[in-house]
């Protein structure tokens, strides 16, 4: 790891825009409570939402994918290519600008204006090659190849939101669909990626005690190859038994590399143990995809075992530790607060994804606790984090 070229200026009261973690985090957890608040009123209660050109619950897909999740990921971005590179990503005018596209990507869609959303897409797709040439300009400067797996991600990411918006438009039929589940593919596949890189870091330097945890590279590869091919069957082709063979494979793999990451510390380190249980949520969710063959139950409940408990378990989970070590604070002693904040998600997700299977005619209410409980989690996590993203480093350092 290369030590970032940091501008020697003064460090400042107001450090929102001095490192992309900090706005993008922000404006994700809020924004988080936010749109769920919204997707409650109407899912739940019946209320109207004010857009145009799709339907709420393809909005609520959309602003959860396209929206809170890339908010995370280019916030883990900005800031982990810094660190990996040594050259500093864009701070202060240039990430207020970047973040200002997000943010009205955001709004403008919720005006119930045609023309607004149109706007809206725009900023939108500006936003993705802003955040792509971002990370790109840093990993190019010091010609670190290896690191273009991860811009071709988000460049895949940009694409799917491009179809969604074709959808929408009415250009491609199936373009909101194909595009919204492309999305989902996409983000595992970075998520997967970014976990093989520090989720053994994290586990091995935060129990406490001396361990080395076990990974194949077998598992690294071939994953991400028949996750490649379960998009593929599922979203394009429809072909139910590949989907399923393909589902069931992933189970097999990620539990295999999952159980080499496993020491039993993890369960004494909030920090720990909400991405080893967001983890198995995605082999949970490949499970329940594999057995739904036999039409089960509805595809929404595979669905967001890897999107509410997976994604957003794994990205409440990371950006607690990253916004305390890269605010210069102790990693091992986080906020007591974020045990509860966590065992409310992990709540939300067994209601949102296991009751449903055998309580199907409590679905409505099912969906309105599992929706309150994130709303909770989030807003617990956002009180208490709100001043780390918007103060100054504890340790006096730039950043």
């Amino acid at each position: 790891m290369q030590q970032p070229e940091l501008n020697p200026q003064p460090v400042k009261k107001f450090a929102l825009f001095e490192l992309g973690f900090r706005p993008f985090f922000l404006l994700a957890i809020l924004f988080s409570i936010i749109a769920t608040s919204l997707w409650m009123a109407n899912y739940t209660f019946g209320w109207t939402l004010p857009i145009t050109n799709v339907t709420p619950i393809a909005w609520h897909g959309h602003e959860m994918v396209f929206g809170y999740s890339a908010a995370i990921i280019a916030g883990f971005l900005l800031t982990a290519v810094r660190n990996w590179t040594g050259v500093q990503t864009i701070q202060r005018w240039p990430l207020f600008l970047l973040a200002l596209t997000w943010l009205l990507a955001r709004i403008l869609p919720l005006l119930n204006s045609p023309v607004l959303f149109v706007w809206g897409a725009l900023f939108d797709i500006a936003f993705y090659v802003g955040l792509t040439l971002a990370i790109l300009h840093p990993i190019v400067k010091v010609k670190q190849w290896r690191q273009t797996a991860i811009v071709s991600k988000i460049m895949l990411l940009l694409s799917a939101n491009i179809l969604y918006y074709l959808g929408a438009f009415h250009i491609v039929d199936q373009g909101i669909s194909w595009g919204l589940f492309s999305g989902v593919y996409f983000i595992m596949a970075l998520i997967f990626t970014l976990a093989r890189r520090v989720m053994p870091f994290f586990i091995e330097r935060g129990v406490g005690y001396q361990v080395q945890l076990k990974n194949w590279s077998f598992i690294d590869t071939s994953s991400l190859l028949f996750l490649a091919a379960l998009w593929i069957s599922d979203v394009f082709l429809q072909q139910a038994l590949l989907t399923a063979l393909f589902s069931a494979v992933l189970a097999s793999l990620h539990s295999f590399r999952l159980w080499g990451w496993y020491t039993k510390g993890i369960w004494q380190k909030p920090l720990l143990w909400v991405l080893f249980v967001g983890y198995s949520s995605f082999i949970l969710g490949f499970i329940l995809k594999a057995l739904n063959f036999f039409a089960l139950y509805p595809t929404t409940i595979p669905l967001h075992a890897f999107t509410y408990g997976g994604i957003g378990m794994m990205t409440l989970g990371m950006i607690a530790r990253i916004s305390l070590g890269h605010t210069g604070r102790n990693i091992n002693e986080p906020p007591t607060i974020l045990k509860w904040v966590f065992l409310s998600l992990l709540l939300g997700t067994i209601i949102r994804v296991v009751f449903p299977i055998f309580f199907p005619n409590a679905y409505i209410h099912l969906i309105g606790t599992a929706q309150l409980l994130w709303i909770i989690a989030f807003t617990l996590f956002l009180v208490h984090y709100f001043m780390i993203f918007i103060s100054p480093r504890a340790d006096g350092q730039p950043g």
